[in-house]
């Protein structure tokens, strides 16, 4: 397992039945995690002086309940980057942690990559893969279906000194958009995948994510450059395992460019047992020989 072991700003204190004990920067909060089966003992006194608790409700979503007069939203560094946090409705704040290996992976790449990079980032959130390749000095063309998200992204840009980078802000539907550059013979040297495991698009179009990969990862080979760097997938459905996107990857990538295909979990340490949370997976093709940057020196 890959971890993001360099935040400063974020831990996990500790891990037990259903929930995790974060701090955000100064603000602790309780989220439940599936992955956290275990019911072992909970050895951090702030599980009890959290400042927001967010409930799952038996019969769907949940609500945050509120112990301290916590600021609508505030600021989380990483690195040189700058996130705005918020809780929202549904047990998210507006980022994934986790992701900052992955972030750490691209920057690299970006930067040693000798020519300039022009990444495609589908699913985009917020924007912290978008902010890392811009940061490292590649194009980013960000796409996500939610306006408030990529309203979000670009606030957070603005918070990173980002907002005169070559960034590229689309409100669409990635399959649609995705089509729609193979038919104006757009080309991109890298292309980023963070999919939703379920998801509607903006005119209401179901995304499942085990039923659509492939076939998006089918029509995004049309829209890379003759010379491509990276194509990277993350995913957070349960049975969807690292190896089958790798397989995906390997299957349409390495036959026609060559290259490399890593795959493995990624995940957050948890302070209280020394452990390492399970957080999703990813899977990434390259150019280059990059297994000991993806995995790191030890592996």
């Amino acid at each position: 397992m890959r971890a993001a072991e360099h935040w400063k700003s974020y831990r996990i204190l500790d891990t037990s039945d259903g929930e995790k004990l974060e701090v955000w920067n100064g603000v602790t909060l309780i989220r439940p995690d599936p992955q956290v089966i275990w019911k072992t003992r909970k050895e951090e006194k702030l599980w009890t002086k959290a400042d927001a608790h967010y409930h799952r409700s038996a019969s769907g979503g949940g609500k945050w309940e509120f112990h301290a007069n916590l600021p609508e939203q505030w600021e989380l560094p990483y690195r040189e980057l700058q996130f705005r946090i918020r809780p929202t409705g549904f047990k998210h704040t507006g980022l994934f942690p986790e992701q900052a290996v992955n972030w750490d992976f691209m920057d690299s790449l970006i930067r040693n990559a000798g020519q300039p990079v022009s990444v495609l980032n589908l699913f985009a959130y917020t924007g912290g893969a978008t902010l890392a390749c811009a940061n490292a000095g590649a194009s980013v063309c960000h796409v996500d279906a939610s306006k408030g998200m990529v309203q979000w992204a670009r606030d957070n840009a603005a918070l990173s000194g980002l907002q005169d980078k070559p960034i590229r802000w689309i409100v669409d539907d990635c399959e649609k958009f995705t089509l729609r550059e193979i038919r104006r013979e757009r080309r991109y040297d890298a292309i980023i995948m963070d999919p939703p495991s379920y998801g509607r698009g903006p005119g209401g179009e179901v995304w499942k994510l085990e039923n659509s990969v492939y076939d998006l990862v089918q029509n995004c080979v049309n829209v890379l450059s003759d010379n491509p760097l990276f194509f990277l997938i993350n995913s957070y459905t349960t049975g969807l395992s690292p190896s089958v996107m790798g397989y995906i990857l390997n299957s349409f990538l390495t036959k026609k460019y060559g290259g490399h295909v890593y795959f493995d979990e990624i995940g957050l340490p948890v302070e209280q047992s020394g452990m390492c949370l399970p957080c999703g997976a990813t899977a990434v093709w390259c150019r280059d020989d990059a297994e000991e940057l993806f995995y790191g020196k030890n592996h």
